[in-house]
């Protein structure tokens, strides 16, 4: 079973799930600090560009979900060196300090308000409380369906110069952004249960072959697949 809360954090998600078996998690421009139960430690999930398939290992897991852009600030590591990748937080920080902080959760009455009260925490010791604006806009942007070159523009930057703040912020260029961004916006109206013909043409593709291409490379299944139909 899978819940989620907005976090107290700015833009942040607070999520619990107690899987079933194994489970694929959709790229989303976003990163994750999570609590393992099983492990009894704390992990970070880097961005993604494809699915990433979990073994459904019993027990609990909890994890903030952080605003596209904010986590690298906030770990103090590029997001190009995460991306798809799942790893011990000790093998970013100080092992003595990991422990500390693991401690913290592990002793929490609620694994998932123990990440967030850390989350929280770090955001104000770093300043990454609250998110870049130009990233931010960057986001809302790609988000919108607007082009690449056009938010661009609108950020007074050059093609490089975003793609180069990209790479540190979201782990990739941002015309792979928009991509990963145009499938969650793609998911949310077909889940709302528009067809998909008309979720293709809303969610910004060609047609509903490009969605479904689209899907498959992303998330190794086929939109009807993935979406639980017939």
């Amino acid at each position: 079973m899978y819940t989620e809360r907005a976090a107290r954090l700015t833009g942040a998600v607070l999520w619990t799930s107690h899987p079933a078996g194994p489970g694929r998690v959709l790229p989303d421009g976003c990163m994750d600090l999570l609590w393992s139960e099983h492990q009894g430690a704390l992990l970070v999930a880097g961005p993604d560009t494809r699915a990433h398939v979990t073994d459904g290992t019993p027990g609990a897991w909890a994890g903030v979900r952080f605003f596209p852009g904010t986590a690298p600030s906030l770990l103090g590591v590029p997001a190009h060196e995460l991306r798809d990748r799942r790893l011990p937080l000790g093998d970013l920080w100080p092992t003595p300090l990991v422990r500390r902080l693991t401690a913290g959760v592990n002793a929490a009455d609620d694994p998932a308000t123990g990440l967030e009260e850390l989350a929280l925490r770090l955001a104000r010791e770093t300043g990454a409380d609250t998110p870049d604006p130009l990233l931010r806009h960057l986001v809302t942007g790609l988000d919108a369906g607007r082009p690449v070159a056009a938010v661009a523009d609108e950020l007074g930057l050059t093609a490089r110069q975003v793609h180069r703040r990209s790479l540190t912020a979201f782990g990739y260029g941002p015309k792979t952004l928009a991509r990963v961004r145009r499938l969650q916006r793609a998911l949310a109206l077909a889940r709302s249960g528009v067809p998909l013909a008309t979720t293709a043409a809303r969610a910004g593709y060609a047609d509903q072959a490009h969605l479904a291409r689209d899907v498959r490379d992303l998330t190794g299944l086929t939109p009807c697949r993935l979406l639980g139909r017939r």
